[in-house]
């Protein structure tokens, strides 16, 4: 069984999906310290003048070693209006934005006070519309709260079970791949290639919240995802088999 794990980030980046795609669990690290200015309160989209931020402002003051899973939102600023506005605005014209609009709408229609609630909802959505049917686990769910990259990572493989550990590229930096074999689980690293699709507004813009892709691109976008690593077949030809 093939694990991976990441942060439950706010409406995020291709790669983020890739991970999912080919795990068979995903774990949402939920119990690890929250990251001020990272991925986890915001995300970009593209606009008519490039790339805009959709931040959600959360309790930072007070607060340095939180926890994601106790992250709370601001509501005394007009965030969800302005998210709302921002994708509107960016998206309505886009091929197959029509199909989410009530669910984006209806999402920031509503009050939520945790981030991480808010973060999973996306998420759990973003990923049935991919088609993804990978597992999705909270860290919080299995009481693993270890401080330590390798031994939180190692920890959730060993209570899931897993014989492959599928880590995000940069992991080479900090992992400790001996523990893993000691204990029968390979270790391989993720190595994501963007791919280039079809977008609104303009020269292409990488790195944007998936959201983009498959406003753009509809029921192509995993095959998108997924074959982006592969020179022999382009995103063009993807949507071209649609």
């Amino acid at each position: 069984m093939i694990v991976t794990i990441h942060q439950p980030e706010h409406l995020p980046w291709l790669g983020f999906f890739d991970k999912m795609r080919q795990a068979d669990v995903f774990v949402l690290l939920d119990t690890t310290q929250f990251a001020k200015d990272d991925f986890q309160n915001r995300n970009r989209i593209k606009s008519a003048k490039g790339s805009v931020w959709l931040t959600v402002p959360v309790f930072k003051k007070g607060q340095s070693e939180q926890l994601i899973i106790d992250v709370e939102i601001c509501n005394d600023r007009n965030w969800r209006n302005q998210c709302w506005s921002l994708i509107y605005q960016n998206y309505k014209d886009a091929p197959y934005f029509a199909e989410h609009k009530q669910f984006f709408e209806g999402l920031y229609a509503r009050k939520w006070s945790r981030l991480v609630e808010l973060n999973i909802t996306i998420i759990r959505y973003l990923a049935e519309q991919l088609g993804l049917k990978t597992k999705l686990v909270m860290a919080s769910e299995l009481a693993v709260y270890e401080r330590g990259s390798t031994n939180v990572n190692l920890t959730i493989c060993r209570l899931l079970r897993a014989d492959e550990y599928l880590s995000g590229k940069y992991g080479k930096q900090y992992l400790d791949e001996t523990q893993f074999a000691e204990h029968s689980i390979k270790v391989r690293y993720q190595d994501f290639q963007h791919p280039v699709y079809p977008q609104l507004w303009g020269d292409f813009l990488s790195h944007m919240s998936v959201i983009d892709l498959l406003f753009n691109c509809g029921g192509a976008s995993l095959e998108i995802i997924a074959q982006a690593n592969s020179p022999a077949i382009r995103s063009e030809e993807v949507l071209g088999s649609v």
